[in-house]
Order: C-alpha cells, then sequence, then structure tokens
C-alpha cells in the first residue's frame, strides 16, 4: 500500500538508503517546510520498512491523538523552559536497543535562514551518527545520505552536512 501511494499516486521517488547495521542516529530531515511532510515521511519509512521516530509537544500524546502518535514512532517531549532537551533527547537513545530520531534543524515549518544545533549536540552526546535526509519537492524525490560522525568541531561539521541539502526545494519554495 505505502509503495502504491508513493510511487504511483504521489510519483515520488526515494535515491539512497538507510545502513541496516546503524540501530541508532538522529535522521534530519531538510527542509522542513509544509505539514505534507509527516506523510511523506512516514510512507518513506513504511516502505523502507525500517523503524524511524519522532519527537512532538507532550500536549499532542493526549487524548484522542496520543495513542496515534505512539503507535506512529513519537515520543512525548516536555518542552516548557529550563528543561534540558538534548539530555532528555539523548537519555531516548540509551534506553533503546534501536532508535532512529527524525529531527528537523529548522525547528519549524517556515523557512530559516539557520539551522538549530540541537539534533548535533544530541549526537555528540549520545554517540551516534547523524543521517541527512531531503525532501525535494521540485524532483519529487525523497534523498538520504551517507551516515556522518560528528566530529566536534561544529562549524566545519554544519557545512558539511549543509552541502548535501543545496538545490534541495521545499514544497513551500515551488
Amino acid at each position: 500500500m505505502y509503495k502504491f501511494i508513493f510511487f504511483k499516486l504521489l510519483g515520488w521517488e526515494i535515491e539512497g538508503g538507510f545502513d541496516p547495521k546503524v540501530k541508532k542516529s538522529i535522521i534530519i530531515v531538510v527542509p522542513h517546510t509544509s505539514w505534507h511532510d509527516f506523510y511523506i515521511g512516514v510512507l518513506t519509512r513504511g516502505i523502507l520498512n525500517i523503524p524511524i521516530h519522532f519527537i512532538a509537544k507532550k500536549e499532542l500524546f493526549k487524548w484522542p491523538f496520543g495513542a496515534y502518535f505512539k503507535k506512529m514512532g513519537g515520543h512525548a517531549l516536555d518542552r516548557t523552559p529550563g528543561q534540558k532537551k538534548v539530555d532528555a533527547i539523548a537519555k531516548m537513545f540509551k534506553n533503546e536497543s534501536e532508535f532512529r530520531l527524525a529531527l528537523a534543524p529548522e525547528g519549524t515549518r517556515k523557512k530559516v535562514n539557520q539551522w538549530k544545533t540541537g539534533f548535533y549536540f544530541i549526537a555528540l552526546k549520545a554517540n551516534i551518527p547523524i543521517i541527512p535526509v531531503a525532501f525535494d519537492y521540485k524532483r519529487k524525490v525523497v534523498r538520504i545520505g551517507t551516515t556522518f560522525y560528528p566530529s566536534g568541531n561544529l562549524e566545519q561539521d554544519l557545512n558539511r552536512l549543509q552541502l548535501f541539502f543545496k538545490g534541495i526545494k521545499g514544497k513551500t519554495d515551488l
């Protein structure tokens, strides 16, 4: 069903894939400019048959949608001020044997000029790699990059990661 909807009805393609030996990672999805990204991600995950998780504000996990979001791989996050979010998310990796967390470095669905860096520090703290994934709405391609291990040099690593997304057009860029 996933393949029929994704490939036939929507006309999308997938380039690349996830290394099945990498059981824990941060998956950065760029650009995140539309609510459409959610179902494109769900379809991609279903086609590849690989567990991919997400975090959302804890308020979304209440009735009536809470059970649905949990079933879809969601984990609730307390986003009130004063919380150590990087530490809380890094701890999620310690508690799971297989955990791939999709995050949007923009931190919003609006176009931004600079990424938030929490994903990077989560990867360092949890000692896990980062996998770049692009949703290119112009070409209708989900592009999955290679496993990237952060060096600790934030500026250099961000520059390398951002090169992967050069020329990618989000939904609102069309």
